[in-house]
């Protein structure tokens, strides 16, 4: 999994692709990505195959900003991003993946 950012010059926005490898796309019939950004509501935020096989989806955030986010893996199975910027524990005793803008 990766996370790539790309700052836009002509606006505050920090363009995050979201992108879940070849080896969990093959693993889920979909895969969803759920965070602070979505309110946890991972059904809003589907991944989209790719012409490599990966699966991606692409948010606007707010440089300067941190959001905890997890993949959702066939609305059942929790994963985080192997790549994350960082991880923050939870009440629930696992860890969130991080991303910061």
């Amino acid at each position: 999994m990766s996370v790539e950012k790309k700052y836009l010059k002509s606006k505050p926005v920090c363009k995050v692709k979201f992108v879940a490898p070849e080896e969990l796309a093959k693993e889920a019939k979909k895969i969803y990505l759920a965070g602070d950004f979505n309110d946890w509501k991972y059904q809003e935020t589907m991944l989209r195959k790719q012409k490599n096989g990966s699966m991606a989806t692409t948010l606007d955030l707010n440089p300067g900003e941190e959001y905890e986010y997890r993949y959702v893996l066939d609305g059942e199975r929790w994963e985080n991003d192997h790549d994350a910027d960082k991880y923050v524990p939870t009440t629930m005793g696992v860890d969130n993946s991080v991303v910061i803008c």
